[in-house]
């Protein structure tokens, strides 16, 4: 990782995230059974061919081919692999708690600006404290006036000889203690409150570190205290008003010295005073804090999570949750495969991971421990037998699911928190969704799209999430190897094919997606009663032949041959189909209608039935069929690979398909463990107005989209607004249209600064003299005399203006605003992508 930041990593090696960990030794390697196979078939219905052989060469460890006798010695790691204390050098890194977005892996918040106190605060504090001296020396010497009234008013007269407050009894002397505390305490609590003196310790204490901050106020306690109680510590010098007064209010209270000088009144009050003293001196040291922040390093048998250690003095790769539940020989296993370089980074975010979806359950705990001592670093492994991606070329961190996309710039708009800091996306951002706007060439695909392409991918290996990119067949989204099922229709090498109708069994469902990715986009076309059409035949067409009708089957029934609705209607039982029937027969009376979009439909399914998609949709073909209802299921990594050349508008289709299927499949998983998304690195004409309606829904279904779009005159006018507003994170790159510009300033809003006006008014004299004067200052200077008018105000203003956003943000930078599932949010920030 570059860590050339001004408040983040002090690491300076450039590999500070590990990459991946390479192949163990032979003699390092535990027998494992090998799994049947590399590669699990995701179909539609149950598989019918055998999933192919496991390659030896991306396998993780075990099922490596034998190497030939004459072979020179196998090295103990791939070149450029790093070296076996790099992961735990990882691993072990703080990441300390810090604001949404920021990249935490060794992160440094930046330092408190130093302010400096004005003069007049010190004056301040020193005028009240001289008048507080002035009253309280008045009243010992009783000179100060009026208290002799004040003092007679609150007691009663028998107390005093006539006509003064000479006291006669105890009770006097008690009530001039009584007194004196009274006005003792408010003295000092005004001095404090009017000369600011918390404010002035706060700023001072302020600079110092924790332990520091309160071990001196715990001195200034301390001093107090030996002022407050100098004579119970046989101390030489009288002790302030503060013990005694209480002690004889009390005596007042209850007639006589007995219950005061009870031991069971006497230690405990003393004890109250103490504590009153002491309080704000805690307040001001935060002791509070202090003492949360060791019971939490200190607690017995208190697990650490993955992004907070909670024993600083255990390190990450020991697996101290492990062993806090007793569980030593996983725990010693799992180090000792981080301090042989078996295990990577992947492998330790997949533990964790596992760990923690355990909880508290003793069986699944108890199969996790199993698990981990029989397979070691591959336990848990994904389903493909890949344990990293075979490249990569964005920064992780994935014990935060984090991936960096660039640094905050220094503004004076950007909070100091995100003063060149890293900036990063998780799962938790991307559950909001994300639109990125750019015109091409800007950098979306290799700023953006990729690096959270490579992230989600490594996530899936982990088992947190499944990830669908849409994107051409050309486009750097990485290479086939990096995902488990690729789809490129139009492609007669394509291994899989893409399944229409995503796996549903319900035509009604089938039709209402198959209707949005067919005439979503059109204008005039109700969708509605385009799923109704749907519907009408391929319900039908399934009652007949068990299946859903391919491309050119489905063509014919939309354009109402009569021969072919005929032989259908033929087909359904007239006992066991009366509804299929039905509507078969519905659909047949309407054909030639005003109403009837069947050729629409038809029209536009001609983009896929082209001699080139003969063999995809169903169509037959050695590609086994790939429905998108199974990235709702497992942690599977998907490409699909638009066709190009003279295919755009098949693309498309394809496209805004695959987003009113993800919607669709995605639905009733709010319990899910892994996160789904479908990232669309072109994202023109796939959104419809219905699809931006079901954006919203996705962030409860811990599923999100990921959208890059060249500019949003690609989407209709009237989606501009709710789309900025379904989508929780925003990115704007350079070059943005004015137009499009505005659209994004209304989203982010306004906020209110403050700002300052300087007015120069020419002074004009009416005396002679005056007026002399100020001729004489005009001819030497050349400049009317003039006074200032300085105008201090707030005002709201846009965050971004539209002109600011098409004209001010440099090259290789955007303006990045996100938003948690939680509901935190971060301003837009300008955003270094090249840092």
């Amino acid at each position: 990782m570059e860590t050339d930041g001004t408040y983040e990593s002090r690491d300076t090696r450039g590999n500070a995230v590990p990459r991946p960990a390479g192949p163990p030794t032979e003699a390092s390697v535990p027998k494992m059974p090998q799994p049947p196979s590399a590669r699990p078939a995701y179909q539609v219905h149950p598989a019918t061919s055998a999933s192919p052989a496991p390659d030896p060469a991306r396998a993780g460890g075990p099922g490596r081919l034998p190497a030939p006798p004459d072979a020179p010695p196998r090295p103990a790691r791939a070149p450029g692999a790093p070296v076996p204390g790099a992961v735990v050098e990882w691993l072990d890194a703080p990441r300390p708690e810090a604001g949404l977005g920021i990249w935490r892996f060794r992160h440094v918040p930046p330092p408190q600006e130093k302010t400096r106190l004005a003069p007049v605060t010190f004056v301040g504090m020193l005028l009240p404290a001289a008048v507080g001296l002035i009253v309280w020396s008045a009243w010992r010497r009783n000179t100060l006036p009026y208290a002799d009234v004040v003092l007679r008013t609150f007691t009663p007269n028998d107390w005093w000889y006539s006509l003064t407050t000479a006291p006669k009894g105890w009770e006097g002397v008690a009530a001039h203690s009584v007194f004196d505390g009274v006005l003792f305490v408010g003295l000092v609590a005004g001095i404090g409150a009017l000369g600011s003196w918390g404010k002035v310790a706060r700023h001072y204490l302020g600079r110092c570190r924790p332990p520091l901050r309160a071990a001196l106020s715990g001195a200034a306690a301390l001093l107090v205290l030996a002022f407050v109680f100098s004579e119970q510590l046989g101390l030489g010098w009288a002790p302030l008003p503060v013990v005694n007064p209480v002690f004889c209010l009390l005596a007042l209270v209850t007639g006589g010295w007995d219950i005061p000088t009870s031991v069971f009144v006497l230690y405990p009050m003393r004890l109250l005073i103490a504590a009153a003293v002491v309080w704000p001196f805690a307040r001001v040291g935060e002791w509070a804090s202090l003492y949360r922040q060791w019971r939490a390093g200190s607690t017995p048998g208190a697990a650490p999570s993955p992004a907070t250690q909670a024993d600083p003095g255990t390190p990450r790769s020991q697996w101290a949750e492990l062993r806090a539940e007793g569980e030593h020989r996983a725990a010693d296993l799992l180090a000792g495969e981080l301090a042989t370089g078996r295990m990577n980074d992947v492998d330790c975010a997949r533990v964790h991971r596992m760990w923690q979806n355990s909880g508290q359950d003793a069986k699944r705990r108890s199969a996790f421990v199993e698990t981990v001592l029989r397979n070691g670093a591959a336990a848990g492994a994904h389903p493909s037998g890949d344990r990293d991606l075979p490249n990569r070329s964005a920064t992780h961190d994935l014990l935060m699911g984090q991936v960096r996309v660039g640094r905050g710039a220094v503004l004076e708009r950007t909070p100091r928190a995100y003063h060149g800091a890293g900036l990063a996306l998780d799962l938790g951002l991307l559950g909001t969704s994300l639109l990125a706007v750019g015109a091409s060439g800007v950098g979306k695909t290799r700023s953006l799209v990729a690096p959270v392409v490579e992230s989600l991918g490594l996530q899936a290996l982990t088992g947190a999430c499944s990830v669908v990119v849409v994107g051409a067949a050309s486009a750097p989204l990485g290479p086939d190897e990096a995902f488990d099922v690729v789809v490129r229709p139009g492609d007669p090498s394509s291994p899989y094919d893409l399944d229409l109708y995503a796996g549903a069994v319900d035509p009604d469902e089938a039709a209402s997606f198959l209707a949005e990715g067919l005439v979503g986009d059109m204008e005039g076309v109700e969708t509605r009663r385009a799923a109704t059409v749907l519907a009408q035949l391929i319900g039908p067409y399934r009652a007949a032949y068990g299946q859903f009708p391919t491309v050119p089957v489905l063509r014919e029934l939309l354009e109402a041959r009569s021969e072919a609705l005929g032989a259908l209607l033929d087909l359904l039982p007239a006992d066991g189909a009366q509804a299929m029937r039905r509507e078969l027969e519905s659909r047949m009376r309407q054909v030639g209608t005003a109403t009837d979009v069947g050729p629409v439909l038809a029209d536009r399914l001609t983009a896929l039935d082209r001699p080139v998609f003969a063999e995809f949709f169903g169509g037959g073909g050695d590609a086994r069929p790939f429905s998108l209802g199974a990235v709702a299921q497992h942690p599977m990594r998907v490409r699909v690979g638009l066709p190009a050349g003279g295919h755009e508008e098949a693309g498309r289709l394809l496209t805004r398909l695959l987003l009113a299927q993800f919607q669709h499949v995605t639905r009733d998983r709010a319990g899910s463990r892994h996160f789904a998304c479908l990232v669309l690195d072109d994202a023109s004409g796939a959104l419809t107005p219905g699809t931006v309606r079901a954006l919203q829904r996705l962030r409860p279904q811990n599923a999100g989209v990921v959208l890059a779009l060249r500019t949003l005159a690609e989407v209709p006018e009237a989606l501009h607004g709710p789309l900025l507003a379904a989508v929780g994170c925003r990115m704007a790159f350079t070059g943005l249209p004015t137009w499009d510009g505005r659209a994004f300033a209304e989203a982010w809003g306004t906020e209110r600064v403050e700002t300052t006006e300087v007015a120069h008014h020419t002074v004009f004299a009416d005396q002679p003299m005056t007026r002399a004067l100020h001729a004489l200052r005009k001819l030497v200077t050349g400049k009317a005399v003039t006074t200032e008018a300085v105008t201090v105000r707030e005002v709201e203003r846009q965050r971004w203006s539209a002109s600011e956003l098409a004209h001010a943000v440099p090259p290789g930078h955007a303006v990045l605003s996100l938003t948690h599932v939680r509901g935190e949010h971060m301003p837009p920030l300008l955003v270094d992508l090249r840092g």
